[in-house]
């Protein structure tokens, strides 16, 4: 028998085998594909933004993402400052947005904006990735990135540091909400790059050995500011 007859006769054994009566009791056609019914096959999430919050954290936790909540956008300046002296950067790839404009001028180091002119080498010499984002997804701990909100494919992926900032109503349940987030946002002009950021880019093929950074970013930040935009007085953008 040759190794393509042993390997489909173990799929013919394995489609045969009895599993759970629950997955294998209904036709697939019979199986329920509204959102709220297929929202009660995955993990619960939690009504409020408390208990969404806490699931996310949990997520980070097991996924080695450093999740942190600060309360305010001043708040946030003063964070970014604090990691930036801790890692010694000294060149930041970021885009044009409300948090990341001000946390950059912030900082007050070189700059390599992705959604103008660059050089791709110049990107890669970054000490850091600061992006803003379309959501959080607390089911998975999930970050949801797009090249029109997240400053494009390149600038997720070459710095060895990805730092998120997001706010509180970007914090959703689930998978589904963030589809609808999207489908709401941009009404079918989609983006060119849609993508859900679990944790930092990591590999375990060689010898079941986990390592950091394999495709991409060994290192994921997420800052969630927890004052909703404007509310702050000391926040950025009120003078």
């Amino acid at each position: 028998m040759s190794d393509r007859d042993t390997i489909l006769a173990d799929i013919r054994e394995a489609l045969h085998a009895k599993t759970d009566p629950a997955i294998r009791s209904a036709e697939a056609s019979d199986l329920p594909m509204d959102v709220v019914s297929l929202r009660r096959w995955l993990p619960a999430v939690g009504e409020s933004y408390e208990e969404r919050r806490k699931l996310f954290a949990d997520n980070a936790v097991a996924l080695q993402v450093d999740f942190r909540v600060v309360p305010d956008e001043a708040a946030l300046l003063d964070e970014i400052k604090k990691i930036a002296g801790e890692e010694g950067w000294s060149k930041v790839g970021t885009h044009r947005g409300r948090l990341t404009d001000a946390v950059c001028e912030s900082i007050g180091l070189a700059l390599c904006r992705t959604d103008q002119g660059y050089n791709v080498d110049d990107l890669e010499s970054c000490d850091v990735g600061i992006t803003e984002c379309e959501a959080l997804i607390a089911q998975a701990g999930s970050v949801l990135v797009t090249s029109a909100g997240s400053g494009g494919r390149a600038l997720t992926v070459l710095p060895p540091h990805h730092v998120v900032l997001a706010t509180r109503d970007q914090l959703l349940p689930d998978l589904f909400a963030g589809y609808e987030l999207i489908q709401q946002k941009y009404r079918g002009e989609y983006p060119s790059f849609i993508s859900f950021i679990t944790g930092a880019s990591r590999t375990g093929d060689i010898e079941r050995i986990l390592v950091l950074g394999a495709h991409g970013p060994k290192k994921l930040t997420v800052l969630l500011v927890e004052s909703p935009a404007g509310d702050d007085d000391n926040g950025l953008g009120r003078k």
